[in-house]
C-alpha cells in the first residue's frame, strides 16, 4: 500500500461534526468507568477520519456513539447538520439511512442461517423497497464489490474473511449512507487482503462521496487510508490534524510513542516497546493521563489537565510542552 490517497475535492464542509462526546458507565460499586470523556472531532464531507491508539482507550465506544448503536452519556453528535444525541427513535430510524457501521469481524455480523442476497437486501426491506427492487438492488451491490452473481445464493460459511468483508461492505452501502464507521474492519486479514478491502473502500469513496471514520491500531493502515488522523488515549483526543501533520511531525509524546512501536519496512527500522500499561478507566491519573508513561512528565503535569491547542495550521495537541 504504497500510493497516496488522492486530495478529495469540493469536501470543504464537514458532514461529521463531535462536540464533547462522553460515554460513562456506572458501575454497581459506586465508581465510573469513563470510556469516551470529552471527544471532539470533524469529519469533512467525502474525507477519511483515521482513530488511532492502544487497546482499551475508548476507539470503539466512539464509533458506536457516533452512529448511536450506543447512547452517549453527554455531547453532540451533529451529521449533516442535525444532532444525533437528541433525536427519538422515530427520528433516529430515518437517519439511519445515512450511516452505517462495519465490525471488525464480518462473520459475526451477519445471520450465518440467511443467504448473502437476504443479509445485503434486509436493510433495503426494513425500510420497505419491493421484491424486484431489491433483488436488482443487491445484484449490483455484489458487482460494486467485487463479488460474482452466484455469492447471492449462498451462505456466509461460504465465503474467506476478505470475501465476507466484502459482503458487509455492499449491506452497509445498501441505503446510500454519507458516513460509515468501520471499526478494525481488515484487522483480522492476511496483509495482501487487507491491501484490496482498503483499496475498495478508497474506490467506494472516490466514485460515492462516501465520508469515513476508520478505527485501527495499525499505523500503516492509517496513514494509507485516512486524510485527517486524531490520536486517542484513555477516553481523549491528545493529538488530531492531517495525515502529513500526525504522521510528518507528531508533536504529542504519546503520538511519538506509537510511531515508534509500529515497525517500519521502508526504514527497516524494528518495532519500540511502548513502555508501561495504559492506565484503568477506573481510575485515571490526576492532570494529564499520560503522564504516568511520559518521558516528559512534570509536577505540572500531575496539577494540570492539558487542553487541545493549535501548534500547526489544521494541527492540535493536548499537552503542556508539545
Amino acid at each position: 500500500m504504497d500510493t497516496p490517497i488522492p486530495d478529495t475535492p469540493n469536501a470543504a464542509s464537514p458532514l461529521l461534526q463531535v462536540i464533547g462526546l462522553k460515554k460513562h458507565y456506572a458501575l454497581e460499586d459506586g465508581k465510573v468507568l469513563r470510556a469516551v470523556d470529552g471527544v471532539s472531532l470533524s469529519v469533512p464531507r467525502g474525507h477519511t477520519l483515521g482513530l488511532v491508539g492502544e487497546s482499551g482507550c475508548g476507539k470503539s465506544t466512539t464509533g458506536k456513539c457516533l452512529v448511536r448503536l450506543t447512547d452517549p452519556t453527554e455531547g453532540r453528535i451533529l451529521l449533516e447538520g442535525r444532532d444525533l444525541a437528541e433525536m427519538d427513535r422515530r427520528e433516529l430510524r430515518a437517519m439511519r439511512r445515512r450511516m452505517q457501521f462495519i465490525f471488525q469481524d464480518p462473520f459475526s455480523s451477519m445471520n450465518p442461517r440467511m443467504r448473502v442476497r437476504d443479509i445485503v437486501g434486509e436493510p433495503l426491506r426494513n425500510f420497505g423497497h419491493g421484491k424486484t427492487a431489491i433483488r436488482e438492488r443487491v445484484a449490483g451491490l455484489l458487482a460494486r464489490v467485487s463479488l460474482r452473481p452466484d455469492a447471492a445464493d449462498r451462505y456466509p460459511h461460504e465465503f474467506s474473511g476478505g470475501q465476507r468483508q466484502r459482503i458487509v461492505i455492499a449491506r452497509a452501502l445498501a441505503l446510500d449512507p454519507g458516513l460509515i464507521v468501520c471499526d478494525e474492519p481488515v484487522s483480522a486479514l492476511d496483509v495482501s487482503v487487507q491491501a484490496q478491502v482498503i483499496n475498495l473502500l478508497m474506490d467506494l469513496q472516490r466514485d460515492l462521496g462516501l465520508t469515513y471514520v476508520f478505527i485501527s491500531h495499525d499505523l500503516s493502515v492509517v496513514r494509507h487510508i485516512s486524510h485527517h488522523v486524531a490520536v486517542m488515549y484513555l477516553g481523549r483526543i491528545v493529538e488530531s490534524g492531517s495525515r502529513e501533520a500526525i504522521f510528518g511531525r507528531p508533536a504529542h509524546p504519546y503520538t511519538r510513542a506509537l510511531m515508534a512501536s509500529a515497525p517500519s519496512a521502508r526504514e527497516r527500522r524494528p518495532a519500540q516497546v511502548l513502555q508501561g500499561e495504559i492506565p484503568s478507566p477506573l481510575s485515571p491519573p490526576s492532570g494529564c493521563a499520560f503522564r504516568t508513561r511520559c518521558p516528559r512528565a512534570e509536577a505540572r503535569c500531575a496539577r494540570e489537565t492539558p487542553l487541545p491547542r493549535t501548534i500547526a495550521p489544521g494541527q492540535q495537541v493536548a499537552c503542556h510542552f508539545a
